[in-house]
């Protein structure tokens, strides 16, 4: 069996770290199995749907590496739906239902009042044509539930193992509105039926919805006379740092705004491909690794926790490891060059810092001098040599300072680098110290801004 796995957005917004999980896990897969990955825009909501989020989607996945093999555009099959809604309606799968949704509501707080569960209670199978012909002369339009067989589901998961869902203990699924719009399960089911999906990956709180889903499945291999039910893994979720939900913050996590922020795509990958997995997370900048390491078999329950700080960490790591070639094209533009990279590379976290590094090189910098080494910056001053300098400049300064003065450690050291960068830490200040060059350090140990 070839495999084939989809990931499947609806253009509706910008996609976060919650979703892009989703799709890196079917990325990998299908990659490790040597199959198909497909990008899907679950587009029929048409109201909320925009081209630019859904060409936006495709910018951020392009731009992790997380290339499809195929694309489809559900707002361009509605008439397969329209055909196979029509069927089902005729087989009795699909039955109408009047209930408003006030009526609905005050049905549930009833059963809840009464101790049970809040599940339909099919009272729309047993209208006559005469009530039915009577809603409809009050202007209301039906929605159209699924007839569950209310009958356990059972499946084999790839990550939670053995699963059973009650079918009736759950409501009959709404697939299609009053207002003739289907929502997500329909044509979703249909897609995957049409498109061949062999394995839907998604996350646990799908787990119920695949019960309902899986006999929707079978009556459309039914109706088509090919096709077969998907095996399924369900990931745990996502939450904060905190162990709280990230749903409130997802807007601030769209992969938009992190590579806005210089968070570089390796970065994501690597804590997403390895959280709530056994594997440690650490920097892997090449997909192709992640690919050879994934498996569900090391994937847990337990919900994963995405942390800010742990990304940035791990965004550091990389880039303190990038070779000046994979970053040129971002950094030439500012002038920051292949030594001056190879300098500050281990100490920035993302690339603007490299900008800021060579920005402290170039000056203006304003000197940090406090009134007690005012003195000793200024002899500093006097034994910067007019020559141009050199790597062994920088040591050969601190050793006249260090036997004139008799300071030493950080009380010979920090005074300069403040000086001379203006920053309490960053790089090798005998690189540093050569890029500055003599005029400007000479100026800046003399508290002059240059």
């Amino acid at each position: 069996m070839s495999v084939k796995v989809r990931f499947a957005p609806s253009p509706t917004g910008k996609i976060h770290v919650g979703n892009v999980r989703a799709a890196l896990l079917n990325f990998l897969f299908a990659r490790k199995e040597g199959g198909t990955f497909m990008l899907r825009s679950d587009d029929t909501d048409q109201a909320r749907s925009t081209k630019a989020f859904e060409d936006g989607i495709q910018t951020d996945l392009g731009w992790l590496g997380l290339t499809h093999d195929e694309f489809a555009r559900q707002s361009e099959r509605f008439g397969d739906y329209d055909k196979v809604s029509e069927w089902l309606k005729d087989k009795g799968f699909l039955y109408p239902c009047y209930e408003t949704s006030d009526e609905l509501d005050r049905k549930r707080k009833l059963q809840r009042a009464r101790g049970l569960p809040p599940v339909y209670d099919r009272a729309a199978l047993t209208l006559s044509d005469g009530e039915k012909a009577a809603f409809e002369a009050e202007g209301r339009k039906p929605h159209w539930r699924f007839k569950l067989s209310q009958t356990p589901v059972q499946w084999n998961d790839l990550i939670r193992g053995d699963v059973s869902v009650d079918t009736s203990a759950v409501s009959d699924p709404v697939l299609i509105r009053e207002d003739g719009m289907y929502l997500y399960t329909l044509p979703s089911c249909i897609d995957d039926v049409d498109f061949g999906i062999t394995h839907v990956i998604r996350g646990e709180d799908h787990v119920t919805n695949t019960a309902t889903q899986v006999e929707i499945f079978r009556v459309l291999i039914e109706l088509r006379g090919a096709g077969q039910v998907p095996q399924f893994a369900h990931h745990s979720l996502l939450v904060g740092a905190d162990g709280q939900g990230l749903s409130k913050r997802l807007g601030s996590l769209s992969i938009e705004g992190m590579r806005e922020a210089g968070i570089e795509a390796a970065a994501i990958t690597s804590l997403l491909a390895r959280l709530g997995t056994s594997d440690p997370v650490q920097p892997v900048p090449d997909l192709a690794d992640l690919v050879e390491g994934f498996s569900f078999d090391k994937m847990g329950r337990a919900p994963a926790r995405f942390d800010m700080d742990e990304l940035a960490t791990l965004n550091a790591k990389i880039l303190h490891e990038t070779p000046y070639e994979k970053v040129s094209d971002r950094l030439s533009a500012d002038g920051v060059t292949e030594e001056i990279w190879t300098t500050v590379r281990g100490n920035v976290e993302t690339l603007k810092d490299a900008v800021a590094w060579k920005a402290v090189i170039d000056g203006p910098v304003e000197p940090v001098i406090a009134d007690e080494d005012r003195a000793f910056t200024t002899s500093a001053a006097a034994l910067v040599p007019d020559a141009p300098l050199t790597d062994e400049s920088w040591g050969a300064l601190t050793a006249a300072l260090k036997e004139a003065t008799d300071r030493k450690g950080k009380g010979l050291f920090m005074p300069l680098r403040l000086a001379l960068t203006g920053q309490p830490h960053g790089p090798d200040m005998a690189v540093m110290f050569r890029l500055i060059g003599a005029q400007k350090a000479r100026a800046r140990l003399l508290g002059e801004t240059a």
